[in-house]
Parts: structure tokens; C-alpha cells; sequence
């Protein structure tokens, strides 16, 4: 089968093609060899001082942080204790006195309230433990920067 003239012509465009993608590659190469061969500059300080300033104010934000969470799960189960004690009133105000319907209703809320302490207990110290986590992670870093 004999090539035709469109099959020529795009067999040189892509010679050409190939042959200007490789010269642009070897240029930005050989540039990017020239922004790189003073490596003194890449070693300077003062991009370590940042980088250390940076990580302690991460450090400070999971601190408050880990603060404001602690506040809110305290709200949380506060709200969670303080609406265990108004249905149990409740029930207990609907019924007669000491009625087992009543005595359930109290028991059930004696039971919310002492596992919303558990819960929020629970939750504080995941929060104390992610927070350690992140302070332990700054510390780290901190540490590759050699301070």
C-alpha cells in the first residue's frame, strides 16, 4: 500500500511536533538547573522562624480549640440532664404519687443523667487526646526545624 500525500505531511507535522516538545523540555530543564544550583539560599533561616512561629500558633488555636469543645459538650449534657429531670417531673406531676409509671420515669432519668456524664467524660478525653495528637505533631515538626 503506497502512502499518500496527507499520510506525508502528517508524519512530518508530528516529527515536528515531537522534536519542539522535546527542545521546550530541555529548555525549562536547564532553567530550572539554573534557579536550583545556589543551594545556600534554599537553607535560609528565616523560613524556619516562620515555619516555627506557624507552628506555635497551631499549637495555641488547638489549645482554645480543644477548649470551646470541652465548654460545649459540658453545655450539651448539661441541656441532655436538664431534659431527663423536666419529663421526669413531668410524668411524675401526670401521675399519681409514687406510682410505678412515675418511679420508672425517675430511674430512666436517673439513668440519662449518668450516661450523659459518661458520654461527655468520654467525649472530653477524645478531645484531650486529639488535641495531644496535635500538639505532639507541631512538637515534631518543631523538632525537624531544629529548634
Amino acid at each position: 500500500m503506497k502512502s499518500n500525500n496527507v499520510a506525508k505531511q502528517f508524519s512530518t507535522v508530528k516529527r515536528w511536533m515531537v522534536t519542539a516538545l522535546f527542545c521546550m523540555l530541555t529548555i525549562a530543564f536547564v532553567w530550572q538547573g539554573a534557579f536550583f544550583s545556589n543551594t545556600s539560599a534554599m537553607a535560609d533561616p528565616a523560613g524556619t522562624l516562620i515555619a516555627y512561629d506557624d507552628a506555635d500558633r497551631a499549637q495555641d488555636k488547638a489549645a482554645r480549640d480543644a477548649g470551646r469543645t470541652k465548654n460545649f459538650i459540658d453545655d450539651t449534657a448539661d441541656k441532655v440532664k436538664d431534659a431527663a429531670k423536666s419529663n421526669s417531673s413531668k410524668v411524675d406531676q401526670a401521675t399519681d404519687n409514687d406510682s410505678p409509671i412515675g418511679r420508672k420515669a425517675k430511674k430512666d432519668a436517673t439513668t440519662i443523667q449518668k450516661r450523659a456524664n459518661e458520654d461527655a467524660s468520654r467525649t472530653k478525653e477524645a478531645v484531650d487526646n486529639t488535641k495531644n495528637v496535635v500538639e505532639r505533631t507541631v512538637e515534631n515538626i518543631k523538632d525537624a526545624f531544629g529548634k
